[in-house]
C-alpha cells in the first residue's frame, strides 16, 4: 500500500500533468502582458488627452491676448462703452484660459505674475498714459510667452516620464518573460525526466538481460505505472532466462557425462572385435566394424566438445594478465604443425603485450585456426594478424576460399551451427567451434564478427578492450 502511494500516475496522466504544469507560467506571462498593455493604453489615452487640452487652452489664450490688446487699444482711442464691454469680455476670456492652464500646470510663479498683470490691465479705463498701457500690454505678452515655454517644457517632461515608464515596463516584461519561460522549461525538463529516467533504467535492464551479466537494479518506486509493469516483466524474464540457462548447463553436463560410460563400453567392444578376440571377422563384418569405430570416435569427440563448452559457460570472471600474444600464436601454430605442413601461415603481431585472459585467447586462436584449416582453400595462405586499434586489441584470422553467404552470418556463432560446405579434413564438425570463439570473446568483454578484407575471402575479427578488470 505504501508503495502505491509513492508511485506516479499513468504515463498519460504524467504527460498531461507535466504539460499543464508547464503551461501555468506561460498563462501567467500572457496575463501579465495583457495587464501591461492595458496600462500602457490607459496611460497613453490620459497623456494624449492632457496634451490636447493644454494645447487647446494655450491656443485660446493666444487668441484671447490678441483680442485683449486690440480692444484695450481701441478703447484708449475711442473711449466708448461699447468698446469697453468688448475689452472686459476679452479680459474675462483671457483669465478663464489662463486659469485652465494654471490648473493643469504646476507653474505658480508664472501664474501669479500673470494674475497680477491681469489685475493691473483690468484698470485700463483709468490709464491715460499710452506708454504705461503699452508697458502693461507688453508685460502680459511676455508672461504669455513664458507660459507657452512652461507648457512646452511640461509636455516634454511628461513625454519623457511616459517614455521612462514604458522602458521600465519593457524591462519588467523582459525579466518576467525570461523568468517564467525558464520556470516553464524547468518544469518541462522535470516532467520529461520523470519519464526518461525509468526508460533509461529499462534500457539498462534490457542490456543486462541481453548479455546475461550483472545484477538487475531494484524495482522502481517513482515511475509511471506502465513502465513499472514493464520493469516487473523484465525482472521476471531475467529470472526465467537464468533458470533456463541453469537447466541448459545442467543438461549439457549430465548428458555428456552419461554418454561417456556407454561410449567407453562401445569403444572397448570395437577394440575387442578389431583384435579378433571373439573370432575372425569376414570382410563385411570388418566394414561394419570400421563404420562403427568411426561413428564412436566422432561421438566421443562431440561429447568432449560438449564438456569443454559446458566448462566454458560455467567459467568465472576471466583472469586478465599482461601477456605476449606472439607466444600464444606460436604455441597454437606448433600444435597445428601437422595440419599446416602444406600451408603458408602469414603471422603479423604488431603489439608486444596485451591485457587478456591467456586460456580464453588461446581457445579463440585454436578454434579460428582450426576453422581456417578445415574450410580454407588448399595450398592457399592463412593470415593471422594481431594489432592495436584505439583501446582495443584486435585479432584477425583470414583464409582464402568460398565466401560465407550473408544469410548465414547472423547464425554463424550460434551453438551446433555447421557450414554447408564440406571440410578439407572430411571430419564432421560439432558446430561448436565458432560458438566457443564468441563466448570466449564475450567473457573478455569483447566480440567477434565476420569482416571484409581485400587480402582474403573470409576474415574473422575478434576485438578485446584493453582495460584492467
Amino acid at each position: 500500500m505504501s508503495e502505491r502511494l509513492v508511485q506516479l500516475g499513468s504515463l498519460r496522466q504524467l504527460t498531461l500533468g507535466s504539460f499543464l504544469l508547464a503551461l501555468i507560467p506561460l498563462i501567467a506571462l500572457l496575463w501579465q502582458s495583457q495587464s501591461d498593455l492595458a496600462k500602457v493604453g490607459k496611460m497613453t489615452t490620459l497623456e494624449t488627452r492632457f496634451v490636447v487640452d493644454v494645447v487647446s487652452d494655450m491656443q485660446r489664450l493666444d487668441n484671447a491676448v490678441v483680442d485683449v490688446e486690440r480692444s484695450v487699444r481701441q478703447f484708449a482711442v475711442l473711449r466708448n462703452e461699447q468698446v469697453a464691454s468688448l475689452s472686459d469680455n476679452a479680459i474675462e476670456q483671457f483669465a478663464v484660459a489662463a486659469d485652465n492652464l494654471c490648473q493643469a500646470l504646476s507653474i505658480p510663479t508664472t501664474c501669479s505674475r500673470l494674475s497680477e498683470q491681469l489685475s493691473q490691465l483690468a484698470e485700463y479705463r483709468t490709464i491715460e498714459d499710452q506708454l504705461l498701457l503699452n508697458a502693461y500690454l507688453a508685460s502680459v505678452g511676455d508672461s504669455v510667452e513664458l507660459l507657452r515655454d512652461d507648457v512646452e517644457a511640461t509636455i516634454n517632461e511628461r513625454v519623457k516620464l511616459q517614455q521612462d515608464d514604458l522602458n521600465a515596463m519593457q524591462a519588467k516584461q523582459a525579466w518576467s518573460t525570461a523568468m517564467l519561460v525558464s520556470v516553464s522549461l524547468l518544469l518541462i525538463l522535470l516532467g520529461s525526466q520523470l519519464i526518461v529516467n525509468p526508460v533509461n533504467k529499462l534500457k539498462q535492464i534490457i542490456r543486462i538481460v541481453a548479455h546475461q551479466k550483472g545484477d538487475l537494479p531494484p524495482l522502481s518506486r517513482h515511475a509511471p505505472r506502465e513502465l513499472i509493469d514493464v520493469e516487473k516483466d523484465l525482472h521476471w524474464l531475467h529470472d526465467r532466462l537464468q533458470q533456463l540457462e541453469h537447466i541448459r548447463t545442467a543438461l549439457l553436463r549430465h548428458a555428456a557425462h552419461e554418454l561417456k560410460t556407454p561410449l567407453a563400453s562401445i569403444k572397448e567392444g570395437c577394440s575387442l572385435l578389431s583384435e579378433n578376440v571373439v573370432g575372425e571377422l569376414n570382410n563385411a563384418q570388418q566394414e561394419v566394424l570400421s563404420l562403427l569405430t568411426g561413428s564412436t570416435q566422432r561421438l566421443n569427440t562431440l561429447v568432449e566438445k560438449l564438456l569443454d563448452y559446458n566448462l566454458l559457460l560455467q567459467q568465472a570472471q576471466p583472469k586478465h594478465v599482461q601477456t605476449q600474444p606472439k607466444k600464444l600464436v606460436d604455441a597454437c601454430l606448433e600444435d597445428y604443425a601437422l595440419a599446416l605442413q602444406e600451408r603458408e601461415v602469414i603471422v603479423n603481431v604488431d603489439v608486444d603485450s596485451a591485457w587478456i585472459d591467456e586460456e580464453l585467447f588461446r581457445r579463440i586462436l585454436d578454434n579460428l585456426v582450426s576453422n581456417a584449416v578445415a574450410h580454407g582453400a588448399l595450398g592457399r595462405p592463412i593470415n593471422v594478424h594481431i594489432y592495436q586499434a584505439g583501446k582495443f586489441t584486435v585479432l584477425d584470422v583470414a583464409n582464402r576460399g568460398k565466401k560465407i553467404p550473408q544469410s548465414s552470418v547472423a547464425t554463424l556463432f550460434e551453438p551446433f551451427t555447421r557450414g554447408a560446405e564440406p571440410r578439407n579434413d572430411n571430419v564432421i564438425g560439432t558446430g561448436l567451434g565458432l560458438s566457443i570463439v564468441a563466448d570466449c570473446a564475450r567473457l573478455m568483454h569483447g566480440d567477434v564478427k565476420v569482416v571484409d578484407v581485400d587480402y582474403a575471402d573470409v576474415c574473422f575479427r575478434v576485438t578485446i578492450p584493453q582495460q584492467e578488470k
